[in-house]
């Protein structure tokens, strides 16, 4: 008989490619999404589906109980909201009420991963040195402050078989973020922000869905770990390798940082009143322009056999033929 899995957050870009690696570790997937969730591309899947009420511990509790999971992956939350109490509300409360719920249910549950966020340790202020577990956390912005939050409160929860894992960018299949960057440059346009030197990460959401699903089978308990493919970028390696695959040419453009900083100071005024929040405001000008995302991945390579097999260049091709493939470029 297959164990079984808790994924929220299901319905997303990471989501997909946890519920794949899930099945095809002969786990049985139970999908947390919203009742307003969009689940069409699901459909080819093996699993069901449940619509958790995060607001309550009770109702948390009972949900756990009902279906005995083994296992849960907490992928839920959001990138954008409208301000800072939204963020810690999704990001960091929910989290706490599910690792409560589960710490009290009547279940026998071997581990609980949470997938945080590197945003959560924040950039380093230079170009040398790199983000390791023990770096002082310094997040840039409100998403990256209640990711920090969420690990501070499952902090007290000792009992909690518990795993965190702080991701760098994701990218891959079906991620919107940085594909609306890889559109940009195979539409020929490359622009930057600044000439200031920065060195990126990355990490392909196949190796992020594998090494989260392994990390359901370790000992290993009350560790947090940071994920990235292992390499250093710079800032240009990206559109290098995009147009190398791609076979384009771009036009390269190097925007000012005090007219961007003056746009996105706009773009929060116009927004003030609104239910949305802005594509580009202050703090995601601070994220982007930062010197350095560089993370080491050793403390996962030693504890939980993490080698990731994609580099940038890989999986960028398989990425950018995907798209192409659906007809998205």
């Amino acid at each position: 008989m297959s164990e079984r899995v808790l994924i929220t957050g299901a319905s997303g870009f990471v989501g997909y490619h946890l519920i794949a690696e899930a099945l095809k570790n002969n786990l049985e997937v139970i999908a947390a999404i919203r009742r307003s969730s969009k689940i069409d591309h699901l459909k080819d899947f093996d699993i069901q589906y449940c619509c958790p009420d995060f607001t309550s511990v009770e109702a948390l509790k009972a949900e756990l109980e009902k279906h005995q999971f083994a296992y849960i992956i907490h992928a839920a939350g959001i990138t954008a909201a409208k301000n800072e109490q939204e963020y810690n509300i999704v990001n960091a409360q929910y989290t706490y009420n599910l690792a409560l719920a589960a710490s009290q249910a009547n279940i026998s549950l071997k581990k609980f991963v949470f997938l945080g966020s590197l945003a959560a340790m924040g950039p380093l202020p230079t170009t040398e040195g790199v983000i390791t577990e023990n770096t002082r956390a310094a997040p840039v912005t409100a998403y990256g402050k209640s990711k920090l939050l969420a690990e501070q409160m499952l902090a007290p929860l000792t009992s909690l078989p518990l795993i965190i894992l702080r991701p760098t960018a994701v990218y891959g299949p079906r991620d919107e973020g940085i594909f609306i960057i890889l559109k940009t440059f195979a539409k020929g346009f490359e622009p930057y922000i600044g000439k200031a030197p920065q060195q990126l990460s990355f990490v392909y959401v196949k190796d992020l869905a594998a090494l989260t699903v392994r990390a359901l089978q370790s000992d290993i308990v009350q560790k947090t770990y940071n994920v990235s493919d292992g390499k250093a970028y710079d800032r240009y390696e990206l559109a290098r390798l995009t147009k190398q695959i791609l076979n384009k040419r771009t036009l390269k453009i190097h925007l000012p940082v005090p007219a961007i900083r003056v746009l996105a100071g706009i773009m929060e005024r116009l927004y003030a009143k609104s239910d949305k929040s802005p594509a580009l405001n202050i703090e995601k000008l601070n994220e982007l322009t930062a010197a350095n995302w560089i993370c080491s991945v050793d403390k996962a390579n030693r504890d939980l056999n993490y080698l990731p097999k994609y580099d940038l260049e890989h999986g960028l091709t398989e990425s950018l033929q995907w798209y192409k493939l659906n007809h998205l470029l």
